[in-house]
């Protein structure tokens, strides 16, 4: 019997450097889908915070939490949490749906990274209009992403895993052509 082994989304394409900007590749940890149930979205915005130390993200936001937990928006009635697995008393409350394997997950970062975002997106990502934490569903060149504001020069990156390679390549294809800008 064939033996299978996991491989990560972006196994053998990361990491991308073009000048100080830089794509690698990030394990998140769990991802699961949060969807509040009906009428329950105070009640889990409260489980999640003793649970998990951050409360139900608001649109385009993400909200930190404990141990290296992260909830971002995800889109209407929906988030994500990223880094942990949720707590037991959060089903009591939403739907939830482990995602672990279906995202391919990057960082991007260095100066110039909201440029290079910028040639793929239609989103205003300068920091004074994306500011820290902020979060965005969105296209990405020709695919859907999800894309959040980490620090100053650092974004997180997903689209499905399906879709990882053609994002490693829109991406390098914009930092290269930032770079050649000199």
């Amino acid at each position: 019997m064939a033996e299978l082994k996991l491989k990560s989304p972006c196994e053998g394409l990361m990491p991308v450097t073009c000048g100080a900007l830089t794509l690698k590749e990030v394990t998140p940890g769990p991802l699961t889908s949060i969807a509040p149930l009906k009428g329950q979205e105070a009640a889990l915005s409260k489980a999640l915070k003793k649970a998990h130390g951050m409360n139900f993200p608001a649109p385009n936001e993400s909200a930190e939490g404990k141990a290296g937990a992260r909830a971002i928006w995800f889109g209407r009635d929906m988030a994500l949490l990223t880094g942990a697995a949720p707590a037991e008393g959060l089903a009591e409350h939403a739907a939830l749906t482990d995602q672990s394997a279906g995202w391919a997950v990057v960082i991007l970062e260095g100066p110039g990274s909201e440029d290079v975002l910028a040639r793929l997106c239609p989103v205003d990502f300068r920091l004074a209009k994306f500011p820290l934490g902020a979060t965005s569903r969105t296209e990405l060149k020709h695919m859907m992403a999800s894309v959040t504001r980490l620090d100053e020069a650092s974004f997180q990156i997903m689209v499905f895993r399906s879709l990882a390679r053609t994002l490693v390549h829109d991406l390098k294809t914009a930092m290269e052509a930032l770079a050649a800008r000199g």
